[in-house]
């Protein structure tokens, strides 16, 4: 024992703090997942998007839930299928207001803060109306798809509620996150008819609600639904490429609609560059404020319009 090596002693010390480290950081990890496992099937269950990612502004979130607003927020956010939590929007909301509202008063006047906030606000839930629509579109493209899937599954013999799960297994998102969704609730004991009605209405289409329609049909009466879906795979394709036509027509429209109001703002803007505090003269007395307010309200009610008339419904 005299004659040993101290080095070897100290290495096997290093090799078992290093096995034990490793042993710790896999249970710290294993019992995070654990943690977030439970939280992402309470979030599936409320509706609300399923993530792994830490939380921000906890506090501020449970404050905003107890709302009215939070909890019309909380839906919204559930039907864009966004990695964000009402707390975090309400932050983000106010803080894009706040520096909007500096920005508009230091190059334009203090009239347009304001302006500016608002648009902000209603920049914000536009844009929570167009993640929700383009969502829905997403679906509506994977509906030939989904509707093959459950043909293939139910010729095979297999029951309509292992099909919607061996079809949540196969399509990416948004289709198979929706029909997870589905397949967690008929797990739990709800009746297709309540899990199918929770999808058309979270992403309402007539597409979806025509497919819901057969397999809810189909259900109770209990008969088969390969012909029905076979006819209506080849339908939901013909309409997927008559949008697209639709869309690609209508695209020369949708850019005006965006390009007018902005307009208006550059002339603002190389109004107050070729003449500095042009604006702030302006906005001082109450006309000035009038018309600014009067072209600002027309700007939006052509974008009201033109967006309004480029609306198709096929």
């Amino acid at each position: 024992m005299s004659g040993m090596d101290p080095a070897l002693p100290a290495l096997g010390a290093s090799l078992l703090c290093g096995a034990l480290a490793v042993a710790g950081i896999r249970t710290y990890a294993a019992g995070r997942a654990q943690r977030q496992a439970v939280v992402d099937r309470l979030a599936d269950e409320r509706g609300l998007p399923v993530t792994g990612r830490g939380r921000r502004f906890g506090s501020v979130d449970r404050a905003v839930r107890g709302t009215r607003f939070g909890r019309r927020i909380e839906r919204r956010l559930a039907a864009t299928g966004l990695d964000v939590t009402p707390g975090e929007f309400t932050v983000y909301l106010l803080a894009a207001i706040v520096v909007l509202w500096v920005i508009a008063q230091a190059t334009l006047a203090a009239f347009f803060g304001p302006i500016a906030a608002l648009t902000v606000v209603w920049a914000a839930f536009a844009f929570l109306n167009w993640q929700r629509q383009k969502r829905i579109e997403r679906f509506i493209n994977q509906l030939p798809e989904l509707s093959r899937i459950l043909a293939n599954a139910t010729q095979a013999g297999l029951a309509l509620r292992t099909a919607l799960g061996m079809a949540a297994e196969e399509l990416e998102a948004p289709a198979g996150e929706e029909l997870a969704k589905v397949s967690d609730k008929l797990a739990v004991g709800h009746s297709v008819d309540e899990a199918l009605g929770e999808l058309a209405e979270r992403l309402p289409s007539r597409e979806l609600v025509v497919l819901v329609t057969t397999l809810v049909l189909a259900n109770r009466a209990g008969g088969t639904v390969v012909g029905s879906l076979r006819n209506l795979t080849k339908t939901l394709e013909e309409r997927k490429e008559t949008r697209r036509e639709v869309r690609t027509q209508l695209s020369q429209v949708v850019v005006t609609a965006y390009v007018v109001p902005l307009l208006g703002i550059g002339t603002l803007l190389l109004m107050n560059r070729i003449a500095p505090g042009a604006i702030d003269r302006m906005t001082s007395s109450f006309p000035g404020q009038l018309a600014v307010v009067a072209a600002f309200v027309l700007y939006g009610l052509g974008f009201f319009f033109i967006r309004k008339l480029s609306k198709i419904d096929v």
